[in-house]
């Protein structure tokens, strides 16, 4: 029987997903009152105490929790799970912070349990069970997480069926639905007011939009603890696009290492035209006005957990028979999951290449590796299981003698008293994976390896002994960088993995001592509780701006995206506007033509008879001061606006100024002398060879180095190198560089209007009124320069300054119109108060011009 909060596939695919009806059953909300077109319940939550408590919502694919059924008894016995991450990171948290876990177990419950063990989880455990049908949880869990993106996150692509399973439409579907039902239950149990929400890992990537959709401002982090592959693989993603639109969607992005982080900037970048900068050494992505966050920092284990488990009695006793066992050998420890990812058959390889190139320690190292239980099934693990079994056959038929393995499998689950005995007793751990995203195994080999006065007695050692580690870490796991004393390896060169365990054991006390104390101070000073407060805190910094700005969902299904902007942000009136122009006396107009007055889809570029139209009216206007601010050339603009006798006109972003038709043309002072292109262009001509799909583009007044032909990652660096080039050779040389979108050139538009401003300022005819209406971003420095001119003592205190842009986006402009139909419907208004102006003017002139002084 179906769980009511399951989304058939097929409303998944006639795209009614975003549009699926709540679960019937619900949890009470915390909630009364409505939040960002939430929904009111006037249920209790007594479980989870009042409203004014913070809460976290911590989400992942399961529980921290055991459950199992009594058989006689027919109940369910729950208990938490003291190894989950989950539960160990809430030592990071404020003691007076509610912790609400958010999950799925990992037994299947009868649907008619359901409604009594969620009960019962939520008032005992504070958890919020997300019961998915079995048939689903098959596809999402099974299918597409674990055959699908598992392995592609692991670099291995399905090149053919028998190695991996290829992108299959219905369980992409089945992913969502589950993404879906966690979101729900998200969705019942928090306030966004207050509340945070941390999710967890790759299988609730697209989590991010279905709660962002509900709740515009939910203060939500994502940590990713698997790797993030290179784009070269991430690209071959038939849903690339909509997994990193849905994780764009939360406020803050964690990875294990900057490497994982790159990969995904690079993806933004390559596939969605994103950049990234650094703010204050904090990475940030701006989407839509929103800054999305990156947080580099690896997670740490529980050292509490870890000394309480050397200090179990089993665990001394463990030891006693590890040494009697083994005594006089060496002990090389492994431990890893039975996974193609853990390196596991070349680590037994490298083993025997050991033995074969130093016959002395024949009978004096052993290798221990324990097997953790296989997460997944599937035709790779049982070959690699076979080939590791076959290896160690050989090996220990080759080089082991009676009472000596040399390689010794413990295939079974082991209890984690247990493991710590074997670290403890470990000359040296080995952690070969081929490709993983943090793992934790070296870190508490380190910590039991410092052990415990109680572990110091079953090993008979003294309590001020130097402690000694050596560790042998693949360099493609997560942790790797952060073990600095470790002998990093290449895991796929078995002889180099043998020649580093060699000197894992034979290297000198003082030297392994000091590795060891290195270590220790890192590992014990980044525990989970430093990685889990470390990320609450960068996530609360990015969420501090949410309650400050205005906050508008758009898009449809995974491309549902927030734009976020200042609550000053406003659609410009014209009725206001009209009625400001006709109360000043003194005003200054700048338009932008590309995008502006003329619409970018236009085919014909050059200004229709309305455009000169209204030009002509509201220039006839004394009091007018009006400019076309364009990055065309003079002579396009020149011969278009030829009628308009009195319209000012700012060619090349200003580099040629024209006051009106009778006037001649000016050249910006910054460069009257075109010497320093001699200079510029030899340089830029070096990148361009250097950067295939960039060109110069030579203008009167400027050299633009185009690079949106190039490849975005190498191109966007490029320009950031041929910026730095260019100002350090130019530095003594009147001209300014300039970086804008793909392109690095030089005047910018913010220096016309400061020049035009300025020039009335100094003829006695401060402008009162201040319009500037444009498109793009090199229009932004012109909303920049006439906010800044307004802050300034030269313009009258009770100025009128107009910064507006087309479209609704994140800008300086304090005011939006939606496109070219309403600029020139602002012109058309500007018209007729104009017309009405100049004729009040010739009949009231003395009075007017009284009124004006």
């Amino acid at each position: 029987m179906a769980s009511s909060s399951y989304i058939s596939l097929m409303d998944l695919a006639s795209g009614d997903m975003f549009n699926s009806p709540q679960t019937p059953e619900r949890i009470s909300r915390v909630m009364t009152v409505p939040v960002d077109g939430g929904i009111t319940d006037d249920g209790d939550f007594d479980s989870l105490s009042s409203e004014c408590c913070e809460k976290t919502i911590i989400v992942a694919n399961f529980l921290p929790l055991q459950a199992q059924k009594d058989i006689k008894s027919g109940q369910w016995l729950f208990s938490f799970d003291e190894d989950s991450l989950l539960l160990q990171m809430k030592d990071g948290f404020s003691s007076d912070t509610i912790v609400v876990y958010v999950g799925s177990l990992k037994v299947d419950v009868d649907p008619k349990e359901q409604d009594e063990v969620s009960k019962t989880l939520l008032e005992e455990f504070n958890c919020v069970p997300t019961f998915l049908p079995p048939d689903l949880q098959k596809k999402f869990y099974h299918g597409f997480c674990k055959q699908y993106l598992w392995p592609l996150f692991h670099y291995m692509l399905p090149m053919c069926a028998d190695y991996g399973n290829r992108f299959d439409r219905l369980h992409w579907q089945a992913y969502l639905s589950a993404n879906k039902i966690f979101a729900d239950k998200i969705i019942e149990v928090t306030n966004p007011e207050k509340d945070y929400v941390w999710v967890h890992d790759y299988h609730l990537m697209a989590l991010p939009t279905f709660l962002r959709k509900h709740f515009h401002r939910v203060k939500l982090g994502f940590f990713l603890h698997s790797p993030f592959p290179s784009s070269e693989i991430y690209r071959t993603l038939p849903v690339r696009e909509e997994i990193l639109k849905a994780l764009l969607n939360a406020d803050l992005i964690g990875f294990h290492t900057f490497d994982y982080a790159r990969h995904f900037l690079t993806c933004c970048s390559r596939i969605l035209g994103l950049d990234h900068e650094s703010k204050r050494g904090h990475i940030g992505l701006d989407y839509f006005g929103r800054t999305v966050y990156m947080k580099i920092l690896p997670v740490g284990i529980h050292m509490g957990q870890l000394q309480s488990s050397l200090n179990h009695p089993s665990s001394s006793t463990k030891v006693k028979e590890i040494v009697a066992k083994f005594n006089g050998k060496k002990i090389i420890i492994g431990v890893d999951d039975m996974d193609i990812f853990k390196g596991i058959s070349l680590k037994v390889l490298a083993m025997e290449q050991l033995l074969q190139q130093h016959p002395e320690l024949q009978g004096k190292v052993v290798l221990i590796q324990i097997v953790n239980p296989a997460r997944s099934t599937g035709k790779d693990v049982q070959e690699e299981k076979r080939e590791i079994y076959e290896s160690t056959e050989r090996i220990n038929d080759v080089f082991g003698f009676p009472g000596y393995e040399p390689v010794v499998l413990i295939d079974r689950c082991v209890p984690f008293y247990e493991k710590a005995a074997y670290y403890a007793c470990a000359e040296c751990c080995i952690v070969n994976a081929v490709r993983d995203g943090m793992n934790l195994v070296p870190y508490k080999y380190i910590v039991c390896r410092q052990g415990t006065s109680r572990m110091d007695e079953a090993l008979q050692i003294a309590p001020e002994s130097p402690r000694t580690s050596m560790l042998v870490v693949s360099e493609f796991i997560g942790c790797s960088p952060s073990l600095s004393g470790a002998i990093r390896v290449n895991p796929w060169n078995i002889d180099a993995v043998a020649d580093a365990l060699n000197m894992a054991i034979t290297m000198p006390g003082v030297e392994k001592q000091i590795r060891h104390e290195k270590h220790y101070r890192y590992v014990s000073s980044h525990d989970v509780a430093h990685w889990s407060q470390s990320f609450m805190q960068d996530l609360e910094r990015a969420c501090k701006e949410h309650y400050n700005r205005h906050c508008w969902g758009f898009g449809f299904g995974l491309s549902f995206r927030i734009l976020s902007i200042s609550p000053s942000f406003r659609k410009l009136s014209i009725d206001h506007i009209i009625s400001v122009h006709r109360r000043t006396c003194r005003r200054a107009i700048f338009l932008d033509y590309d995008g502006t007055v003329v619409p970018h889809s236009s085919i014909i570029k050059s200004p229709g008879p309305e455009v000169i139209l209204f030009m002509n009216s509201i220039c006839s206007d004394p009091r007018n001061t009006v400019f076309i601010v364009s990055g065309r050339g003079k002579n396009s603009l020149s011969d278009w606006f030829a009628q308009c006798e009195n319209l000012g006109i700012a060619a090349e972003h200003g580099y040629f100024i024209r006051w009106n038709r009778r006037s001649e043309w000016e050249t910006f002072p910054i460069a009257i002398d075109f010497g320093w292109k001699r200079i510029a262009e030899p340089v830029m001509q070096l990148y361009t060879e250097a950067t295939d799909g960039s060109f110069i583009e030579s203008k009167e007044s400027a050299l633009v180095w185009h690079h949106q032909d190039a490849d975005p990652d190498f191109g966007s660096s490029q320009a950031k190198e041929l910026l730095d080039h260019l100002e350090n050779v130019l530095a003594n040389e009147p001209v300014v560089v300039k970086r804008g979108h793909q392109i690095v050139e030089g005047v910018t538009k913010g220096l016309v209007a400061k020049k035009v401003l300025s020039t009335m300022i100094n003829n006695g005819e401060p402008p009162d009124f201040v319009l500037c209406v444009g498109d793009d971003r090199s229009d932004e420095d012109m909303f920049e320069s006439i906010s800044n001119t307004a802050y300034t003592s030269s313009l009258p205190v009770s100025a009128e300054i107009f910064a507006c842009t087309i479209g609704q986006k994140p800008s300086k402009a304090r005011y939006y119109l939606d496109d070219t139909v309403d600029v020139l419907k602002l012109l058309s208004g500007l018209t007729g108060a104009s017309s009405s102006t100049t004729s009040t003017s010739n009949t009231e002139t003395e009075v007017s011009f009284e009124s004006c002084a």
